[in-house]
């Protein structure tokens, strides 16, 4: 039977049916990197060598309950980075809410997140700010002091609120695993809580190794000691994509996907992804430890089970930091942080295609 063509009516739906999908998938999460600083308005600081930008406001993609703030800059000797948030509502403004002090030498000054941020318009945990009400327009405070420069910025923006809509896996990274070196972190007697830098020390390893940088392969203890939040530990999600960040050539930054298949998708582009999931939810039977957890996602089976750099392996067991997680198992974890990564790979990467605006696609 010979197929008639398609009209234009047809070739009109499917276009909105394709553009439907998306606006669907951007509901939920949306990324937005900043990659220039000229649009910023510096306003007058009263201390002797700060700086002050103030971007412009930033309009709300969706109806974002939930936002992290990425930021990768340089903060040699004494000098250091204060990043803020204020969100815009047609009735009123908030105050702006403290997301993290950083610096590379905290001797000199504190590395840390901001505690007590809570009112009646939303709070900071930790690194996330969590708003009452959806969908405010934002905007940023960066103050910086001494020789301190930005390099990159990335908001993410969430509504947990919103319902996921499953993507179909086109199976290209099943069966595909990227050669990652195995870390464990019970490997050290300060271990606990050091599942973030070992999966960190484990991705940058890697990218020490494909660009023959050996200044990117650091031990887990290096790793620890430069994201280590003095409020919080070593857990800060943006504070360890601001050390891997820090690095010449190197991008690094936090966001949220919607489904299993756009990690396929980084996995096909041979980059590792971090993923945060809790640890007794990756295989069934495990006691909950009440707190989150870091791993490196390195790949698939043919099966499309999820390949895992786990860093809460036990060497001295016989363990191997190498899992294989079942799928279901994983996705189900991965939802608990609203499907959190930490994406790092060099500026010059070629990155899978953004078909949501849930990472930065290079342009």
């Amino acid at each position: 039977m010979q197929l008639k063509p398609l009209t234009a009516l047809a070739l009109l739906l499917i276009a909105m049916t394709s553009t439907l999908n998306a606006e669907i998938a951007d509901m939920r999460s949306h990324y937005l990197p900043i990659k220039s600083f000229g649009d910023f308005i510096e306003e007058k600081s009263t201390n002797a060598g700060e700086k002050i930008l103030i971007s412009p406001m930033i309009k709300a993609p969706n109806h974002w309950d939930e936002l992290v703030v990425s930021w990768n800059a340089t903060t040699p000797g004494a000098s250091w980075v204060k990043v803020e948030a204020k969100v815009i509502y047609p009735e009123k403004q908030t105050k702006f809410y403290a997301l993290g002090n950083w610096s590379d030498n905290p001797d000199k000054h504190p590395r840390e997140s901001v505690g007590r941020q809570r009112d009646e318009d939303g709070r900071v945990n930790t690194d996330v700010l969590m708003m009452k009400k959806s969908g405010g327009d934002i905007r940023l405070r960066v103050t910086l002091a001494g020789e301190a420069k930005l390099k990159y910025m990335g908001v993410s923006f969430v509504d947990s609120k919103a319902d996921i809509t499953p993507l179909e896996s086109d199976h290209k990274a099943w069966g595909k695993i990227i050669s990652t070196p195995e870390r464990s972190q019970h490997s050290y007697p300060q271990e606990q809580g050091w599942c973030s830098p070992t999966s960190l020390s484990m991705v940058l390893a890697r990218w020490g190794d494909v660009l023959h940088r050996p200044e990117l392969n650091m031990d887990v203890p290096e790793v620890a000691a430069g994201v280590y939040d003095e409020g919080f530990g070593t857990g800060n999600w943006p504070f360890n994509a601001a050390f891997a960040g820090k690095f010449p050539g190197m991008k690094a930054y936090i966001t949220r996907l919607n489904d299993v298949v756009e990690l396929e998708d980084w996995i096909s582009a041979g980059i590792p992804v971090i993923i945060s999931a809790p640890w007794h939810m990756l295989q069934p039977g495990r006691g909950d430890t009440g707190a989150g957890h870091l791993t490196v996602c390195i790949g698939f089976t043919a099966e499309g089970d999820f390949v895992i750099n786990d860093p809460a392996t036990n060497l001295k067991k016989g363990q191997k930091v190498q899992h294989i997680y079942k799928r279901a198992d994983v996705v189900k974890a991965w939802k608990k942080s609203e499907n959190t990564v930490y994406l790092v790979y060099p500026e010059d990467a070629k990155v899978p295609v953004d078909r949501f605006g849930h990472w930065d696609g290079g342009k």
